[in-house]
């Protein structure tokens, strides 16, 4: 007996509809916006007294920055000064300072970095 296979019929795909038009997106209306309140001036910063207070050097950093008591921020101005002004500066990383003699008394070593700067003179003020 032959065994008679049967024919499957592909059924037909059902028929599109017609894609209906989109409608365009309603533009949003954008409210204008009351104008706010002034706020009140910015109050100055007054600056901490700490810094502020004169402090006596060292000798060894009486050497570099002179010796009249002088704010924690005018020690750290003056010795940029005297590292710009000597060429102290690494010229490939210049956050590194090398120290002449003067600032080897101050530093206790030969090279710092600009970070390191205001820990090691705080040894030196009183």
């Amino acid at each position: 007996m032959a065994t008679a296979k049967k024919a499957t019929a592909k059924k037909a795909a059902p028929a599109k509809k017609p894609a209906a038009k989109k409608a365009a997106p309603a533009k949003k209306v954008v409210a204008k916006k009351a104008p706010a309140a002034k706020k009140a001036p910015a109050k100055k910063r007054t600056p901490n007294a700490a810094f502020m207070k004169a402090m006596t050097p060292s000798a060894a950093l009486a050497a570099v920055i002179g010796a009249t008591p002088v704010p924690r921020t005018e020690v750290v101005s003056k010795l940029w000064v005297y590292i710009k002004k000597h060429g102290l500066q690494d010229s490939v990383n210049k956050r590194n300072i090398n120290a002449d003699e003067k600032l080897k008394a101050v530093f206790g070593k030969n090279q710092v970095t600009m970070f390191e700067l205001a820990g090691l003179i705080g040894k030196h003020l009183s």
